[in-house]
Formats: C-alpha cells, sequence, structure tokens
C-alpha cells in the first residue's frame, strides 16, 4: 500500500512537471528584438531582466550540470524559498559554459532560470541549501543558433563550433564578448518528456549595448 502510494506521488510530480513545461502554452519568456539576420543565426537585443541562477556546477558532462542545476532551481519555484512562493516555470532554462580546459572547453557550467515578470523586481530569496542567488542581466547582444532534438553533449559542442564560424564570415567577426565570463549558453524551451518539435539555441554575447550600438536593421519584437 505504501508503495502504491508513493508511486502515486511520483505520479503526481511527473504530471506536474509536464503541465508546467509542455502543457501550459502561456509561458512567459525575456523579451528581444531580432537586429540582424542571416540564414543560419540571428543577432537579437534582450532587454534587461533578472534571472535566478544556480552556483557553479563542476561537472564533466553538460547534460549531468544541466539536470543538476536545474533540480535546484526545480526546488526554487515549486515553493523552497524563504515566502514559499510557487513560481510558474519560463522558457528557456539556459547553461551557461565557464571557459576552461575540459572537454566541452569548460571548467563549470551554471544553470539560469527566467524570472516572471511577477518576480522580477523583488525575487523570492531562494533556501540557502539550494545555493542559487538572482542575476541582473543588463540589455545586451546576443548571436543565437538554432538547432533541434535533444542537448547532447557532443552535439552542443558541434553546434557552438558551427556558430563560432558563421560569426567569423559575418560582419560581426571580432564581435564576441569575453566580458560575461562564458565561452557560450545553452538555451533549452522544451520539457525532457516531449521528443518531437524540440528547440534549442546556442547563445554567444555580443560587444554592444543598446540598440544603437548593435541594431543593423530591426525585423521583430518578441
Amino acid at each position: 500500500m505504501e508503495r502504491q502510494r508513493q508511486r502515486a506521488r511520483m505520479l503526481m510530480k511527473v504530471v506536474t512537471l509536464l503541465c508546467l513545461v509542455v502543457l501550459c502554452t502561456a509561458i512567459e519568456s525575456p523579451q528581444y528584438a531580432v537586429v540582424h539576420s542571416e540564414s543560419d543565426f540571428e543577432v537579437r537585443l534582450y532587454r534587461d531582466s533578472t534571472w535566478m541562477m544556480s552556483a557553479p556546477v563542476r561537472e564533466l558532462s553538460f547534460e549531468k550540470s544541466t539536470l543538476f542545476g536545474f533540480h535546484r532551481l526545480f526546488q526554487y519555484i515549486q515553493g523552497a524559498n524563504l515566502n514559499y512562493s510557487r513560481i510558474a516555470m519560463t522558457a528557456p532554462v539556459v547553461t551557461s559554459i565557464i571557459p576552461g580546459a575540459g572537454p566541452f572547453h569548460s571548467s563549470a557550467y551554471i544553470v539560469g532560470f527566467y524570472l516572471p515578470v511577477k518576480f522580477q523586481a523583488d525575487p523570492p530569496t531562494p533556501l540557502p541549501e539550494l545555493h542559487l542567488k538572482p542575476y541582473a542581466w543588463d540589455s545586451h547582444c546576443v548571436a543565437v543558433r538554432k538547432f533541434s532534438g535533444f542537448a547532447k553533449d557532443e552535439i552542443v559542442v558541434r553546434e557552438a563550433e558551427k556558430l563560432a564560424v558563421s560569426l567569423s564570415r559575418s560582419p560581426w567577426a571580432n564581435s564576441t564578448s569575453d566580458d560575461s565570463g562564458y565561452a557560450y549558453s545553452i538555451a533549452q524551451y522544451n520539457s525532457p518528456f516531449q521528443f518531437i518539435g524540440r528547440v534549442n539555441e546556442v547563445w554567444v554575447d555580443i560587444v554592444a549595448s543598446g540598440i544603437d550600438c548593435c541594431k543593423s536593421s530591426e525585423i521583430a519584437t518578441y
């Protein structure tokens, strides 16, 4: 009987997660304007925003680090904060790669969650044991390459290299930034339970701030 109850509770958690990241269509995302577009990448100007970020995860695997960081973020949005607030899921979940000599050009990973508009100005304080902290993301430009499927270890490196090649042949060839402290980031928009139509992106920061510094011709605002 107890085992059945445990299975029922686990099923409810899975259903809740599915609802949060798959079935609920009104998911908030950070706002941006597309300021430059080519066949295989685009440059976006993101607005100021606040994110909740994990402490650096020192794993060799991108996949394991993302799961570890997201598990802490999921606890936070489920109420593991000093306000006991439930926070709606947003997209994407972003894993940023801190440069290093590891097999994925990394020394550690930081996993981030965009806070809904309701909590942008005053995020609930995470429980200390989660090792999370809010991060104010200033408006800046990001080069973005989309790719489908699951963001596996070997795939994210390959896609990041493709974006680097594309940028090297573009007007943005010498515009990538080291100021953020990240080599690149991987943005994932879908639940692990979604197998078809998955959307992922490689993000690389561009040296520019404000619409006058990184605009080419504004195409669309999201």
